[in-house]
């Protein structure tokens, strides 16, 4: 079984900077690709960005420029840089792996900004 674990959310200022991660119970080159997700009360869940076993990454448009998602094989940990945050960003923040057909997913971790 296959596990996520989040850690790093809390509160902070706007325009303040968290790093998320997120520490998987396997290589993380084992998986298609891992991610980010996040969630407000009432709306779907968003993916915010991915990262696939080559690398490659891709951003939702509101994040671009801002958040930044990178990886340590050695600690099988992906972790989420954000800056810049804005009151808009507070969310549930869930981390999610894929290995096909299967998906995974973190207990998530609550980041708010707020003054």
């Amino acid at each position: 079984q296959v596990q996520l674990v989040e850690s790093g959310g809390g509160l902070v200022q706007p325009e303040g900077s968290l790093k998320l991660s997120c520490a998987a119970s396997r290589s993380i080159f084992s998986f298609n690709y891992m991610g980010w997700y996040r969630q407000v009360p009432g709306k779907q869940r968003e993916l915010v960005t991915r990262i696939t076993s080559g690398g490659s990454t891709n951003y939702v448009d509101s994040v671009k420029g801002r958040f930044t998602i990178s990886r340590d094989s050695a600690k099988n940990t992906v972790y989420l840089q954000m800056n810049s945050l804005k009151p808009e960003d507070t969310a549930v923040y869930y981390c999610y792996a894929q290995r096909y057909p299967y998906e995974y997913w973190g207990q998530g971790t609550q980041v708010t900004v707020s003054s």
